[in-house]
């Protein structure tokens, strides 16, 4: 059984009824003033503090929690950087930054001019614009391949409501119905033969924007991260040179010293991004030769079985390659998916 206690009386806060609040103020202090500690006095003794005194005591500790409170809610928790301190590091990320930024811009700008020298590795360079050469072809290619594409699509849909067209006017025109009827059949014919080039034409525009637009791009990012790392390590090349040709006093061999550290973090970065694009380069013409070879096979065996009227040889290329073609109306949605 479930017992509901009642809540509990206390004494000394409980007001005294013909008195009213001035009694429960006077109950209350009092009760404090007990449980206060008390001053000693001459005789050894301890004598009950005063009430000024309790009032001041009272002030003096709501001071000091005050003080305490204040200081734990400014101070930061351990471990934890102070605003200052991600402040100035901030400032000295923006500084090295700033600086950084200033030295590439005037090295690419004096390059411009013809008063700067910049690091040229010749066969590098070779590769990188045989890339973007290819991509540009390719792209084109992939362009034209799915201009290809879009229109066959109406060509087959085209093909489609003229093979219905004719095969309603059979129904409908006894006189014509054989003529219209073969026609209708070589329309289905070939809109069904069409459905598996459509196949072949959007698995090849597939693999061919893969190649370009994401194998391709992955390697040119890395080419460019390469070009800026070059342009780093030409800026602190030419301040370290400068500084070396510069006077032999103590400023500037400390100068020459922090340039000298700089220029070899920057050498090991640029080293490191050479060898980087290099071994990209070469997995890339691998990849594509792979690529191409299967896709242009595929382009000219499924064209050239469609075009001369071989279905069993387009049909045959397609599971060559083990592309499932699109069956009509696959994709279409249900009729409560339209209506709801």
């Amino acid at each position: 059984m479930l017992l509901r206690c009642p809540p509990p009386r206390t004494t000394i806060n409980e007001p005294i009824r013909y008195h009213g609040v001035v009694e429960t103020c006077r109950s209350n202090w009092s009760a404090r003033v007990a449980a206060s500690p008390r001053a000693p006095t001459q005789g050894g003794g301890s004598a009950p503090v005063t009430p000024s005194q309790t009032a001041s005591y009272n002030a003096n500790n709501r001071g000091n929690l005050g003080r305490s409170d204040s200081q734990d809610n400014g101070s930061p928790l351990h471990g934890q950087p102070t605003t200052s301190e991600v402040a100035r590091a901030k400032l000295e990320g923006l500084k090295v930054w700033s600086v950084s930024t200033y030295k590439c811009t005037r090295q690419m700008v004096q390059e411009r001019l013809g008063k700067a020298s910049r690091t040229v590795d010749l066969q590098l360079e070779a590769q990188i614009e045989v890339l973007r050469d290819t991509q540009r072809k390719y792209s084109h290619i992939l362009k034209l391949a799915r201009t290809l594409t879009s229109q066959f699509y109406l060509v087959v849909q085209t093909q489609r409501s003229l093979g219905d067209a004719f095969g309603e006017l059979a129904a409908k025109s006894p006189e014509l119905q054989e003529e219209f009827g073969y026609n209708a059949d070589t329309q289905k014919s070939l809109c069904a033969n069409g459905e598996v080039l459509l196949s072949a034409l959007n698995f090849f525009t597939s693999s061919v924007n893969t190649l370009c637009n994401k194998t391709m791009e992955d390697s040119l990012v890395t080419v460019k991260q390469y070009e800026s790392a070059r342009i780093e390590y030409d800026a602190y090349r030419a301040d370290t040179e400068s500084l070396q040709l510069g006077p032999k006093d103590n400023t500037t061999q400390t100068k020459l010293q922090e340039a000298q550290l700089k220029y070899e973090r920057q050498k090991e970065k640029f080293d490191k991004l050479r060898q980087d694009v290099a071994v990209k380069l070469k997995f890339l013409d691998e990849n594509k030769v792979k690529v191409m070879h299967k896709q242009l096979l595929l382009f000219h065996n499924a064209v050239a079985a469609y075009f001369s009227g071989n279905q069993q040889a387009l049909e045959a290329t397609l599971k060559q390659f083990n592309i499932r073609p699109k069956v009509p109306g696959e994709n279409k949605p249900s009729f409560l998916e339209q209506h709801h």
